[in-house]
């Protein structure tokens, strides 16, 4: 059997919350007065997504939708106790959480222990209630693997790989919830409490370019007329090396590892040219393709300005991923890309073993 299992999977917050809210991110958008009204008019859109708007703004069909995203994480669950890995490593996005204007490094490793975070602030803070009847200061811990992050940084390191590090979270700021969703939505039944596992987490600059100017979030159009744009973050391309490289790293130690990448793809709040009211589903269908056919040497000629434009700036921990695959030569037993119009982002399962 082998040593290491990849999975793909969605961190997508709204999934936490409850039905009726899970299409708020559009009506927040529609209310954008720079957005012409006839983008914002449900007679204009696609049929697919009129039909999923329906008559009550979505909230009738965000069961089918949450019905599609918990089958997945069922089967990526069973997979990761089926295996009984020693650790996963998961590649999240960091959403101006750990990265902010202080310093925004293209990867980071958090050498963190056990820690406990609160599991609901995002939905608290969008006045949703979370989908499990829980406090709204319920609480988790996240079993971390501090001695494993060190000895790879080193060794990422030595393989010339200039990797940032942390050994605490910023005071102040919400734990990055890409890596929190990963222990909440894989322990779904248990609004992750009860998850067995240990996370060594690399959180990666996804939003590059957004970064700091939307503050890896929402923004209106009058907000970004004349925004002044960060740096570019990693390319496809090199988030492939670095997750060839931490495989690498893991190939040689007598560890059973679980690589995860976590995030959904085309996000509506990013995608500019659709006036942030659907995800660039064409985009993400493409790159699906690819995904099915094991094309890693055409995903990595994807371009930094081609996932920018689509508004798909997560997929880049899907791109680590891909280079772990590559380089361990793990082949794909089963994946599924979730699509919609209108709860904000395509989200794609994956597994490889």
């Amino acid at each position: 059997m082998s040593r290491f299992l990849g999975i793909g999977m969605t961190h997508y917050p709204l999934l936490a919350g409850t039905d009726a809210h899970m299409a708020g991110l559009l009506r927040w958008t529609l209310l954008d007065p720079d957005i012409p009204d006839s983008e914002k008019d449900p007679a204009n859109w696609p049929a697919a997504m009129r039909a999923e708007w329906g008559d009550d703004q979505g909230r009738s069909s965000a069961a089918g939708h949450r019905a599609a995203l918990l089958e997945g994480l069922r089967r990526c669950r069973e997979a990761l106790d089926a295996f009984e890995p020693d650790v996963l490593v998961v590649w999240g996005d960091d959403q101006y959480e750990n990265f902010r204007e202080e310093v925004v490094p293209p990867f980071c490793v958090l050498a963190y222990d056990d820690l406990e975070v609160p599991a609901f602030e995002v939905m608290n803070e969008r006045g949703s209630p979370n989908a499990w009847g829980l406090p709204e200061d319920f609480r988790i811990v996240l079993r971390g693997d501090a001695d494993s992050a060190r000895e790879l940084t080193e060794a990422l390191v030595d393989d010339g790989v200039d990797m940032a590090y942390s050994y605490h979270k910023r005071r102040g700021a919400h734990f990055p919830h890409a890596i929190l969703n990963t222990q909440l939505f894989l322990d779904y039944a248990h609004a992750g409490a009860e998850f067995p596992y240990r996370l060594l987490p690399i959180t990666v600059n996804c939003y590059g370019q957004h970064a700091i100017a939307r503050k890896g979030g929402l923004a209106r159009f009058a907000d970004i007329a004349d925004e002044k744009l960060d740096p570019s973050g990693p390319s496809p391309a090199r988030c492939m090396q670095v997750g060839r490289a931490i495989a690498r790293h893991f190939a040689g130690t007598d560890q059973r590892v679980a690589f995860v990448a976590s995030s959904s793809w085309s996000h509506a709040f990013l995608a500019d040219a659709l006036w942030h009211i659907r995800p660039d589903t064409p985009a993400d269908e493409r790159l699906y393709r690819l995904l099915t056919e094991d094309r890693f040497d055409k995903l990595a000629e994807v371009t930094s300005r081609e996932v920018v434009e689509a508004g798909q700036h997560e997929i880049l921990n899907w791109f680590c991923l891909f280079g772990a695959i590559e380089e361990l030569g793990l082949n794909r037993r089963w994946s599924t890309l979730v699509t919609t119009d209108v709860f904000n982002s395509n989200k794609p399962f994956a597994l490889y073993s």
